[in-house]
C-alpha cells in the first residue's frame, strides 16, 4: 500500500523571500486560492509578525481559503506566536510553526545562547503554541549542519511538549543526497515518538540538490515536504513543488508513496506565480519550462510521433499543459468567452467580464489566432490594473535612427486626463519619463526589465514585468500587449501605481 507524503506549500513565506519580490494581500489570496485548486495539504501564509502587511496576507488568507491547513510562522518567542495566532484566528484548520536554530554556528554568531538556552526556548515555545491550536510543527533550523545528539535532544524534548510536525531543514543546502537521507534515517532510530508526529523536510537549492535532497528524505522515512512554487525562495531557492510531485508520479513504483496534488493545476499554478512574482521560469526549467515537452532533434520528433513515450516519461496534458492551444477569434461571442474561462479556471463578475470582453475583441481584431495563453495573459492584466489610480488614455511616440526619441503619454484618473512629453534613449525610456513627469515620480529608479513573448508568431502577445525602487522597497509592474512599447509602459505605470498605493501619493 502507498504511503502518503504531504505537501506543505511555502511560497507565500519562504518564495516572497526571493530576492525582488513582493506581493500584495489580493495577490497572496489570489495564489493561495490556486494552492487549494492545486489541493496541497498545507499553505504557508506568511510570517505575521514581519510586517502589518504579512499579517493582513495572512489573516485575509486563513478567512477566505478553505480545504488547505493555513499555517503561519513564528520565532520561539511570545510575541511572534501571539500574532500567528491571531492572524489564524478565521482558519477552519491552523497551523503555527515555530522555529530556532540549532547549530552550533547559528548558536555562536546568531542567536549567542548555549545549547541548553536553545532547548529550554524550544520547549517553551511549543507549549506557548498548544494554546492555540492542537497543531504545531517545530523546526529546528540550520538542522543538517547541527550536532546530532544535540539536535535529537531538542526534538525529542519539542515531541513531548506537543509538536505534532517536526522539520528538519537544510537550510542553506548544505546536504547531498546520501548524506542527508541518512540523517534522516538517523533521527527516526534515535527520537522517542518520531513515529508519532509527522517527520518533515525543508531543503534549499544552494548546490541544486534541494529536490535530490527531498527525495532522498522521502526515501528514508520523511513524510511531508515543504515546497516552493517553481523552486522560489532565498537565495537559490527551495525544493521545486511541480519536481517533487512529479518525481514521486513518474517513480511511484520506486518511490511507493503519493500525494493528494490535483496534476492538472500545476501548470496553471507556474505560470501564475511566475506572473505575480514577476520572476520568470527558466525556458530548461524540469515540468514547467516552456521547453519541458519540446523536441528539436528530428530522431526524437520522429519517435514521438509515433509513440509519445519513446522521448517523453510525462504527459504534457497530465500538468495542464495542453498543446491544442488555438482557441478563439476576433468572430467569437461573449459567451464562448465566458466557457473558455471558466474551463482555464476564471469565474469572472460581470463588470470583470464586460472588460475582458472589451480588451479580448482589441487583442482578436491584432492577432489572427488568440490563445489560452493569450487569454489568461489578458484577464490577469486586466484584473491586475482595474484597481490602479491611474489608467494609460492614449500613448504616441517617435523614434528612428537619426531621430531623439519622444513619447506622449496620456493618463486618466477620475475622468480626468494628464498629458506629458518626454524624451529619452527610446522610446521605452521616453515614455517612462513622460510618466514620471505627469505623477512626479522622480524618486523611483527602475531596477529591472523583462520582455517573454507569451505565443509565437509576428502577432505575438508580450508581456512586460518592471521591477521598480523605491527608497529601500522594491514594486513588481506588469503589462501586456502586442506593441511592446504599449506593453512597457503599462508595467511601469502598473508599478508606479502600487508605489503610490503603499507609501501615498504625497511621498512621490
Amino acid at each position: 500500500m502507498e504511503e502518503r507524503v504531504y505537501i506543505f506549500d511555502t511560497t507565500l513565506r519562504d518564495g516572497e523571500q526571493t530576492p525582488g519580490v513582493s506581493l500584495n494581500t489580493e495577490e497572496k489570496l489570489g495564489i493561495a486560492r490556486q494552492l487549494a485548486r492545486l489541493n496541497v495539504d498545507v499553505i504557508e501564509a506568511g510570517f505575521p509578525v514581519a510586517s502589518p502587511g504579512d499579517f493582513d496576507a495572512v489573516q485575509t488568507i486563513a478567512r477566505e481559503v478553505k480545504g488547505p491547513v493555513i499555517c503561519a510562522l513564528a520565532r520561539a518567542n511570545k510575541n511572534d506566536i501571539d500574532r500567528a495566532a491571531e492572524a489564524l484566528k478565521p482558519a477552519e484548520r491552523k497551523r503555527i510553526h515555530t522555529f530556532i536554530a540549532t547549530s552550533d554556528i547559528h548558536l555562536k554568531y546568531k542567536l549567542k545562547k548555549s545549547r541548553e538556552e536553545v532547548l529550554k526556548l524550544a520547549v517553551e515555545a511549543v507549549k506557548y503554541a498548544k494554546q492555540y491550536t492542537d497543531d504545531v510543527e517545530f523546526s529546528a533550523e540550520d538542522a543538517s549542519r547541527s550536532d546530532l545528539n544535540f539536535l535529537c535532544d531538542v526534538l525529542e524534548a519539542a515531541i513531548e511538549a506537543g509538536a505534532t510536525v517536526i522539520n528538519i531543514p537544510d537550510t542553506v543546502g548544505y546536504a547531498v543526497p546520501a548524506e542527508f537521507g541518512e540523517f534522516i534515517r538517523a533521527i527516526r532510530q534515535r527520537v522517542k515518538k518520531i513515529d508519532q508526529v509527522v517527520l518533515s523536510v525543508h531543503c534549499h537549492n544552494d548546490l541544486g540538490l534541494a529536490v535530490s535532497n527531498s527525495l532522498a528524505a522521502v526515501q528514508a522515512g520523511a513524510n511531508q515536504v515543504e515546497v516552493a512554487v517553481n523552486g522560489l525562495g532565498e537565495r537559490a531557492g527551495n525544493a521545486a513543488l511541480e519536481e517533487i510531485v512529479m518525481a514521486l508520479y513518474t517513480k511511484q513504483n520506486f518511490f511507493n508513496r503519493k500525494t493528494g496534488i490535483r496534476y492538472q493545476e500545476i501548470y496553471r499554478t507556474s505560470r501564475m506565480v511566475s506572473s505575480l512574482a514577476g520572476v520568470q521560469v527558466q525556458p530548461n526549467k524540469a515540468v514547467v519550462g516552456k521547453n519541458a515537452f519540446l523536441h528539436e532533434s528530428g530522431i526524437h520528433q520522429d519517435g514521438v510521433l509515433k509513440e509519445r513515450t519513446t522521448y517523453e516519461i510525462m504527459n504534457p496534458e497530465l500538468i495542464g499543459a495542453s498543446r491544442d492551444n488555438i482557441v478563439l477569434g476576433k468572430h467569437s461571442g461573449r459567451h464562448a468567452l465566458r466557457e473558455r474561462l471558466a474551463e482555464l479556471g476564471y469565474n469572472l463578475k460581470e463588470e470583470e467580464l464586460d472588460k475582458a470582453f472589451a480588451r479580448f475583441k482589441e487583442l482578436a481584431d491584432r492577432k489572427k489566432e488568440v490563445t489560452d495563453l493569450d487569454i489568461e495573459a489578458l484577464v490577469k492584466n486586466e484584473i491586475r490594473i482595474s484597481g490602479d489610480l491611474y489608467q494609460l488614455a492614449y500613448l504616441q511616440f517617435y523614434s528612428g535612427t537619426n531621430i531623439i526619441p519622444t513619447a506622449t503619454v496620456g493618463l486618466k484618473r477620475n475622468g480626468q486626463t494628464f498629458e506629458e512629453a518626454a524624451c529619452g534613449d527610446g522610446p521605452v525610456d521616453a515614455a517612462f519619463h513622460a510618466i514620471d513627469k505627469i505623477l512626479g515620480a522622480h524618486h523611483i529608479a527602475l531596477d529591472d526589465y523583462n520582455l517573454s513573448a507569451i505565443t509565437g508568431g509576428k502577432d505575438a502577445l508580450g508581456e512586460v514585468t518592471v521591477r521598480v525602487r523605491y527608497q529601500d522597497r522594491y514594486f513588481i509592474g506588469r503589462g501586456v500587449s502586442t506593441d511592446v512599447v504599449e506593453a512597457s509602459v503599462k508595467a511601469y505605470l502598473n508599478a508606479v501605481n502600487i508605489v503610490i498605493q503603499e507609501v501615498g501619493e504625497d511621498a512621490l
